[in-house]
């Protein structure tokens, strides 16, 4: 690729992002776009924007930018949780160290591999990128040694800040557990693979084992019932309800007619609804007699067991229970709010399988993806692929199609690709079998990391066909000189990538495209109201991923083509600006993992190193420098062990917590008398199903049929009665769906989770 083509693709996407920019400053001011652009405000504050018209909402801005960065790192730590803190510090990290790499490389390294060799230069428009990477330079260069030099630099100032912030962040995961309020998590665990025997329920094996050998701290436990019809009932139930609760203190009139109305899109009527009977259920007290359920079909080997002390339940998940590994399997528990119910019936003895599946699927899927990077990269190589297809050089003669071909088209088309990638991710996830929300988002983390290292990076630098991937895989002694040749070749794609899925992306982010869209759907055509209940979470599974790629795309990139660093820094001082503002205003944290991303970054980072260093070492060897690959091979070495000593030194805390502290924090709690009343939340913490409250229809009057009149019209009478609350109400669209019964079916519901709570696990 020319430097004509870079440029189009970096005209395309600047011009893009100035465009998204603009118009992100001027809808985010409109009144009907407030839950889109500030989901979490609203949930939580209930803010809302004036509806009045005012100039200066339809004026491009920059005040969102000087907001954002206004915000503290305790302030989004209270906001939005450890878990945007340690993204957040992943940015920093990336903006120091691609700061420093740029200055070095752009002013020292990127003149050497300008003029490596003496040849006659063209215009800087007319030249290849080839020109600026290390491939110019000559074999037996004396000017290699500046390259190890930067190399050792970089990775020098990679490591000392890594080690700042692994322990910043670890002491942030302290803070965070000794200062936050009680947290019913750190009494609990997670007991899975209950045997079953004939001495009883579930329940009482559960309470005879720990009675037995856990007698001086076990509290009480929760076993976990297999009821997802029950669940499903539940959360349709509470839906009605929050439909029928906007009609308290209003009028709902009984001899309304189903209303029938235009759709916005066509014109047809739509009348959908199916009129129920409001006949009344005859024995209605038998609804709430449920006591002769059998709960023993329907109990899991899986139960929440509760314990006096933090120490306690540490203890009790870190020990094996048992002889046998795969019964009475002990974690500590998720929090209440990130618990994945539905896989917590899953038999114990069925999660290897589950991970074995997954995992071939997973390496399928990686390789199945191979086809369209192939397509991809046929497009980056436009001479090869005219030889190829000799009908294209016509539809390619115009030099502005070449350049938008070669330039812009092969990252956007790997970037449509790329959608598909989270989704099924998450759903190999899912079916893995984790005990939480957090867990499951990052398993789908790592997932999504691996299959863009292995398809962007090296697929990609190890380009060509299927055929010929394969042939490197089998020869793995020949993989660095492979990658010597070829990562200086593909400079120039990933440079266009990083404006493509970088730039673009970001301010598609900061646009949010898709949930404009939606709320104009479904405001303007399906004249819905608003779900003022749903507010997105942050999606770490494809950011933390993102981000990560494109430090290894700077790492490997830094020393043998230095130009992609400028695109990065902007990239990564955008991204800053953007997160801190999505964090902040439209995402909104349910669960935390408790800074648990960064071992993730960490270990990235390191991979990316090592692989850079092994990078290098292949390309000086090609340049038959022995001086500087002899320098190389001592830095690849000490970069490991860097990495083993913060394994040793920090990664411990964020596996578990010190006994130290949670012992200090228990007396602290009994010193001060709040361990009664932590024990008495702790037996309504783990709620199978949500506690609902009868359905309160005592304000709610309608107005009756005038029976004297004989109207067939269907108009009242305008005479409003205060009816008793027991009487069938009718939605004035529904005509003949009564209240009643859902009210009933919410109680008869209600008394099921009550006996749950009073001691149907004990």
């Amino acid at each position: 690729m020319k430097i004509s083509g870079l440029l189009t693709s970096a005209g395309i996407n600047i011009g893009l992002c100035v465009l998204f920019l603009s118009l992100y400053s001027v809808l985010r001011k409109q009144p009907q776009n407030v839950r889109v652009y500030f989901g979490r405000r609203i949930a939580e504050e209930q803010d809302r924007l004036r509806g009045a018209f005012i100039l200066e909402r339809f004026v491009p801005s920059t005040g969102w930018i000087v907001k954002a960065l206004q915000y503290t790192e305790e302030e989004i730590l209270a906001a939005a949780g450890l878990d945007a803190v340690v993204f957040n510090r992943i940015l920093v990290f990336s903006i120091r160290i691609f700061s420093l790499a740029a200055i070095l490389c752009v002013f020292g390294v990127l003149p050497l591999n300008y003029f490596g060799q003496d040849i006659k230069h063209v215009r800087i428009p007319s030249e290849s990128l080839d020109i600026f990477t290390i491939g110019n330079v000559g074999v037996r260069s004396r000017w290699l040694w500046v390259h190890c030099v930067a190399l050792y630099i970089i990775s020098g100032v990679a490591c000392i800040l890594l080690y700042i912030e692994y322990k910043h962040i670890a002491r942030l995961r302290l803070l965070h557990l000794t200062s936050a309020t009680p947290n019913p998590s750190h009494f609990t665990i997670l007991i899975r693979g209950i045997p079953k025997t004939d001495k009883g329920p579930c329940s009482n094996v559960v309470d005879d084992f720990f009675t037995k050998y856990h007698a001086s701290s076990y509290l009480f436990h929760q076993v976990v019932y297999k009821v997802g019809k029950v669940q499903k009932i539940m959360t349709g139930a509470k839906k009605a309800y929050n439909k029928f609760k906007h009609f308290k203190d209003n009028t709902v009139d009984q001899g309304c007619r189903a209303i029938s109305y235009r759709c916005c899109l066509c014109g047809a009527s739509s009348n959908s609804f199916k009129l129920l009977s409001t006949e009344f259920e005859q024995n209605r007290c038998k609804a709430g007699n449920v006591s002769s359920l059998n709960f023993s079909d329907e109990e899991c080997t899986a139960a929440f067991v509760f314990f006096k002390t933090r120490y306690a339940a540490l203890v009790a998940s870190e020990i094996l229970q048992t002889s046998n590994p795969m019964e009475w399997v002990a974690n500590l528990a998720p929090e209440p709010d990130d618990v994945y119910w539905s896989n917590l019936w899953l038999p114990y003895k069925q999660l290897w399988f589950r991970r074995i599946a997954t995992l071939i699927g997973s390496i399928v899927f990686m390789f199945l993806f191979l086809a369209p990077v192939t397509f991809i990269q046929g497009l980056s190589q436009l001479e090869k692929l005219q030889q190829k297809l000799p009908f294209l050089k016509g539809i390619l003669k115009p030099k502005y199609m070449s350049q938008l071909v070669t330039g812009y088209l092969p990252s956007v088309v790997l970037q449509i690709f790329l959608y598909t990638v989270a989704p099924i991710m998450m759903l190999f996830s899912t079916l893995e079998g984790p005990t939480s929300h957090s867990e499951r988002k990052r398993s789908a983390c790592c997932k999504v990391l691996y299959f863009t290292i292995w398809n962007i990076f090296f697929v990609n630098v190890l380009s060509g066909t299927v055929i010929s991937q394969l042939n490197v895989l089998s020869s793995p002694k020949d993989i660095p000189i492979e990658l010597a040749r070829a990562v200086p070749g593909q400079a120039t794609f990933f440079i266009t990538y990083v404006l493509t899925s970088g730039w673009a992306s970001l301010s598609s982010e900061l646009m949010q495209l898709f949930g404009l869209i939606w709320n104009f759907i479904r405001k303007y055509i399906l004249r819905m109201k608003e779900d003022t209940e749903f507010v997105p979470s942050f999606p770490y599974h494809t950011e933390v991923p993102k981000v990560m790629l494109f430090g290894l795309l700077g790492f490997t990139c830094s020393v043998l083509a230095p130009l992609i660093l400028p695109f990065l820094l902007v990239y990564f001082f955008l991204g800053y600006v953007v997160y801190r503002n999505q964090l902040l205003n439209v995402y909104r944290t349910r669960y935390d993992t408790g800074g648990l991303y960064w071992p993730i970054a960490h270990n990235t980072v390191i991979f990316s190193l090592v692989l850079t260093q092994i990078i290098c070492l292949g390309v000086f060897g090609l340049k038959k420098s022995p001086v500087a690959a002899g320098f190389t091979i001592p830095l690849i070495i000490g970069t490991l062990l860097f990495n083993q000593y913060c394994r040793n030194r920090l990664l411990p805390l964020f596996k578990t917590f010190p006994a130290q502290d949670l012992i200090d924090m228990d007396r602290d709690d009994e010193r001060s008398g709040r361990i009664e009343e932590i024990h008495h939340q702790l037996h309504s913490a783990y709620c199978q199903f949500a506690d609902t409250g009868d359905v309160p229809l005592e304000k709610i009057q309608t107005v009756g049929r005038d029976e004297d009149q004989g109207s067939s019209s269907g108009e009242s009478s305008g005479k409003e009665t205060c009816e008793d609350p027991r009487k069938d109400l009718s939605h004035p669209t529904l005509k003949g769906l009564p209240v009643s019964r859902l009210q009933n079916a919410v109680r008869s519901l209600t008394f099921l989770i009550r006996l749950q709570k009073r001691g149907l696990s004990e």
